[in-house]
């Protein structure tokens, strides 16, 4: 049984979450830039394993796809043809990035922290990951 690997997709950093081994919790994994991205999960499934890829998907308030599937379907697509034996699935991702400057508020983190944007990714990729599970884990 592999880890599950979240990607929080963006133009320019792309944030990651995985789970333990038992799929028990969501961790921040890193923040690398959108072009490092592939390269760094090759490198990172070389010494891990991975059975799962659940990416964001971002939607608007009436269910439709966000503009941004514009740039997130060319790279689910390079991923799957880069890693075809992991499975990939999709995941609502609206509010997450609301949901991790509340997180970040909540813990008490300074003004100056809660603006770095390769914090707010890492953990809005671990806010779609622990709601992956919740779902598939009915909790």
């Amino acid at each position: 049984m592999g880890r599950i690997l979240a990607i929080d997709y963006g133009q320019k950093r792309v944030g990651l979450a995985v789970t333990d081994m038992l799929h028990i919790s969501a961790n921040g994994l890193d923040t690398v830039s959108a072009h490092e991205v592939l390269t760094y999960l090759e490198k990172y499934i070389a010494k891990e394993p991975v059975e799962k890829f659940v990416i964001g998907l971002p939607k608007q308030m009436n269910g439709q796809d966000s503009d941004s599937m514009q740039y997130i379907r060319p790279f689910a697509t390079a991923l799957q043809r880069k890693f075809p034996e992991i499975e990939l699935v999709y995941v609502d991702e609206r509010f997450t990035s609301v949901l991790a400057h509340k997180a970040m508020l909540e813990g008490g983190l300074k003004k100056k922290d809660r603006q770095n944007k390769e914090l707010v990714d890492k953990i809005s990729a671990t806010i779609i990951l622990q709601s992956y599970l919740e779902s598939i884990y009915n909790l």
